[in-house]
């Protein structure tokens, strides 16, 4: 197997989070020699665009139909076709897989119809009742090579000595505006910090420089930035949401509070702060005392930071993106 597609979209309202973990997959695969093409609608994200320029992945126009789709198939001359996304519609997986092409879909529980010959969910406590080979746990979590070269050798421990570093950030697009909530949250928290805050455009860095902090407290406003995993790596509290960059948070061995944005995350938000892997702050736009306390001991409490970063750490190792690699090329015979 030499030549893969990857079927999947970013877009102010779709986020980055299916852009980002197959972009993860495709650093895997191009390693090891594979050439791999994304058949992609970007929207208009400039970040995500960049995601692909800069690795020299080349992208193709998403098709807009089944047939369009088992054209560009065989244009390419793929061997198979990754597809991560909630809103292709089954028929363009099914035709795919009914040429004989191997076809690996990524998925988050609900397969959503798809037709596939390997399904992947990495998510925490996944299971999977579809497909003839399952892939799903955080065994199988698709993490990029920025994050997994970050990965600490032995579980972190947070400093007592420094005020608390945090970083808090919302996609590439922060499409529900959840930094300026959290801000003020920060704020109200009444604690000491040093708070780099992700501003995904112009709007949400306006409203974030309005928000005095307290004493003892300071904010930096950035731009979206390729740098997120090195600030990642430095922090001693990241504010995020439950999405896909979860399980690189706890790869990094990050203390993390997160808040779930939209209804698809509930399940890896409750599932997450179960196990003990992060702190729960609730659901955005009702985010209140509860939030407020929870942040407060966090950035008090170096103890309380250093048990949710060992956990985490201890749940995702960082060579996800080898297993199911391992697999995708391994490939199955055509029926």
């Amino acid at each position: 197997m030499s030549t893969i597609g990857i079927r999947c979209d970013a877009g102010a309202r779709t986020g980055v989070g299916h852009l980002v973990r197959c972009v993860a997959l495709a650093e895997e695969l191009t390693a090891r020699g594979v050439d791999v093409h994304f058949l992609s609608d970007l929207g208009g994200v400039t970040w995500a665009e960049a995601q692909l320029e800069q690795r020299g992945l080349p992208w193709h126009p998403a098709p807009y139909d089944e047939v369009g789709l088992v054209s560009a198939v065989q244009r390419l001359q793929l061997d198979a076709l990754v597809i991560d996304s909630y809103t292709l519609p089954p028929p363009h997986s099914k035709a795919v897989r009914a040429t004989g092409t191997t076809v690996l879909a990524i998925v988050d529980g609900d397969p959503r119809g798809q037709d596939a010959d390997i399904f992947v969910d990495q998510n925490l406590d996944a299971v999977l009742d579809v497909g003839d080979v399952r892939l799903a746990g955080l065994d199988h979590a698709l993490l990029r090579s920025s994050v997994r070269r970050l990965r600490p050798s032995a579980a972190p421990v947070s400093s007592f000595a420094r005020t608390p570093k945090v970083v808090a950030f919302f996609g590439g697009t922060d499409a529900y505006r959840a930094a300026p909530q959290v801000a003020r949250l920060l704020v109200d928290a009444a604690a000491p910090f040093e708070a780099t805050v992700v501003a995904a455009d112009a709007s949400l860095r306006a409203e974030l420089l309005t928000i005095p902090a307290g004493e003892g407290q300071h904010f930096e406003i950035i731009d979206p930035t390729d740098r997120l995993p090195e600030l990642l790596a430095d922090a001693d509290l990241v504010v995020s949401a439950s999405g896909t960059s979860t399980w690189e948070l706890l790869c990094l061995g990050r203390a993390a509070a997160l808040v779930w944005v939209v209804d698809n995350q509930i399940i890896g938000y409750e599932r997450t702060v179960a196990h003990g892997y992060a702190a729960g702050l609730g659901r955005l736009g009702e985010l209140g005392d509860h939030a407020v306390t929870t942040l407060r001991r966090l950035l008090l409490n170096p103890a309380e930071r250093t048990a949710l970063a060992v956990r985490g750490w201890a749940a995702v190792d960082g060579r996800g993106v080898e297993r199911v690699a391992d697999v995708l090329l391994r490939g199955r015979s055509p029926r």
